[in-house]
């Protein structure tokens, strides 16, 4: 840990007045903040503020960690090739972007239980570790004061290895179910040599919400106000002259990244796609208006772009349930990588580009790791064409050519380690038309609504989303006016009277689930309406009852 001094704008005072923002959306969302302060002013003056930096570092790469920031990642650099492969802003210059205020770009912001996070300006908790193996980390954590669950996340670096492991840890710390979503947020310079590069099973892309959707990499006809005609590749910055989004439909890929063709370097995520798959652009756009938010959020570091990573979501918002006392866990990584252009496939060990043009099969290997005496073979049909020895490493790349005469679905590329072990492959996918999705329609008005089912799941959508404008009140007593024993109907909205504190009124409905749910059998299926019941009943300190109701929920 060093003390490092920061150009940094200052901020106003956080306004005493407790803000009670009901209706506010905010990403899509709700935009509610108590009990946190709110700061709504940006001061213009300039001056060195001094900031603990936590640095994290072996051969390959140096990572600056602010945990007085939100514990964000502000610099992650690549020695190998002096390249910056996540955006270093070189000063603190707030906007008024955040939930509660002062939001800063640059570096890799970590999004929690909603975006941005709330405290992403704040201090975060912190303690440094020195670990058997040799590697070296940061344990940063915080309790979310809006909801009380509780975020944990570990930053590790590994002695002999080109990544930073993300270990995050998500925690229900209350007796009710809470939402969540999480999105990691790398920012990335870019320019005219910049492309996003995304896996190549994504052929379409989903605004906010899934409110619109576009055809991907080449966008044609209106997309975010924008005419791109009969066709403009949006995996280009230069291309996209409006602040745009867009998250992947669905890939079966692990990656997702960006590449810059002037230096030949750019970054990767590494997660499992069935734990994580959230990948997005965001950029302000080419144009006007992204210059003059350049300027509002730096002096003097130019554009970029944020290229988003999602845990159990896949769009924004799109939030996930922590039951009570649940916990989470999940891994991810982000790494530099350089040469190998628009990947095709990629692991934390290893990164692969094949492309074939002409009759010729251009190969790149990339790998995280020193892995000496590595075989690299390209099979024809199943038959060995190219066999190669080579050691490789994050300073030995693999660069080679070979003439092929079969269509590209039928090459595979793959890397073994000296014992054999298969590092990664790569198999071109026949191109198929995709049928392209349909936007997300909006929730139509309870008595439009035909079955009690669908009246409860839209009740609990809005919840499990944190609409900011629609409540769930209408959809639970919609279906509670056509069948007043209705299970889910009566638990859902004695639960949403629970947590206003409403514990007599809240008691009545679950009594009533428990009426339906014991007609025919006195232990039902499914407990929950026992279970807050109970805590109804606590609430009103009739312990004795609470405890039966407990008791039976077990």
């Amino acid at each position: 840990m060093e003390t490092v001094l920061i150009p940094t704008y200052g901020i106003g005072k956080a306004d005493k007045n407790p803000m009670f923002l009901e209706k506010r959306v905010y990403q899509g969302s709700s935009g509610k903040v108590y009990p946190l302060p709110v700061i709504d002013k940006i001061l213009d003056e300039k001056e060195d503020r001094p900031y603990t930096a936590v640095w994290l570092e072996n051969d390959y790469i140096k990572v600056m960690v602010l945990p007085e920031l939100g514990g964000r990642i502000q610099r992650a650099y690549d020695k190998t090739n002096g390249y910056d492969f996540v955006y270093y802003n070189e000063v603190i210059k707030p906007a008024l972007v955040g939930l509660t205020g002062p939001w800063i770009s640059g570096g890799i912001e970590f999004n929690w239980p909603q975006h941005h996070r709330p405290t992403t300006f704040g201090p975060t908790d912190y303690r440094t570790m020195e670990n058997e193996d040799g590697s070296v980390a940061v344990e940063l954590s915080e309790v979310d004061q809006m909801y009380g669950t509780k975020g944990k996340m570990t930053f590790t670096l590994y002695p002999d290895k080109a990544y930073i492991e993300i270990k995050g840890q998500l925690y229900n710390r209350t007796n009710l179910p809470q939402t969540f979503l999480w999105w990691a947020n790398p920012a990335v310079s870019v320019n005219d040599n910049t492309q996003s590069v995304f896996p190549p099973d994504v052929s379409a892309v989903y605004d906010h919400g899934k409110r619109d959707v576009s055809k991907f990499p080449i966008a044609t006809g209106v997309y975010y106000k924008h005419d791109y005609g009969a066709g403009v590749d949006i995996s280009r910055y230069k291309n996209i002259p409006v602040p745009t989004s867009y998250m992947c439909a669905h890939s079966d890929y692990n990656f997702v990244g960006g590449y810059d063709y002037g230096v030949e370097a750019g970054i990767l995520h590494i997660a499992d796609h069935h734990v994580s798959p959230g990948k997005k652009q965001w950029t302000w756009g080419c144009g006007d208006f992204g210059k003059a938010w350049d300027r509002n959020l730096t002096d003097k570091n130019g554009p970029y772009i944020e290229l988003m990573t999602g845990m159990y979501c896949d769009n924004q918002p799109d939030f996930t349930w922590l039951k009570p006392f649940e916990e989470k866990t999940f891994t991810q990584y982000f790494m530099p990588y350089k040469a190998a252009g628009y990947v095709k496939n990629a692991s934390k060990e290893c990164v692969l580009n094949l492309e074939v043009k002409d009759g010729k099969a251009a190969i790149t290997v990339y790998t995280t790791q020193s892995f000496e005496q590595a075989r690299v073979t390209l099979t024809a049909k199943g038959k060995i064409v190219y066999d190669k020895i080579n050691d490789l490493s994050p300073v030995n790349v693999l660069k080679d050519g070979i003439e092929v005469s079969v269509p590209e679905t039928e090459l595979t590329l793959a890397v073994y380690t000296s014992g054999g072990r298969k590092l990664l492959d790569y198999t071109p996918q026949p191109k198929k038309i995709e049928e392209i999705p349909d936007p997300m329609p909006p929730a139509k008005m309870p008595g439009e609504i035909r079955t009690n089912e669908e009246l409860y799941l839209t009740g609990l959508h809005l919840e499990q989303y944190r609409h900011a404008t629609y409540l769930p009140d209408p959809y639970y007593l919609e279906a509670l006016k056509r069948d007043p024993g209705d299970i889910r109907a009566n638990n859902a909205y004695g639960t949403l009277l629970l947590r206003r504190g409403k514990f007599l009124e809240a008691e009545t409905y679950f009594r009533a689930a428990i009426a339906r749910m014991t007609c025919r059998n006195p232990n039902p299926y499914d407990s929950e309406a026992y279970l807050n019941l109970g805590l109804t009943l606590r609430y009103q300190g009739r312990d004795d009852e609470a405890y039966d109701a407990f008791f039976k929920a077990t």
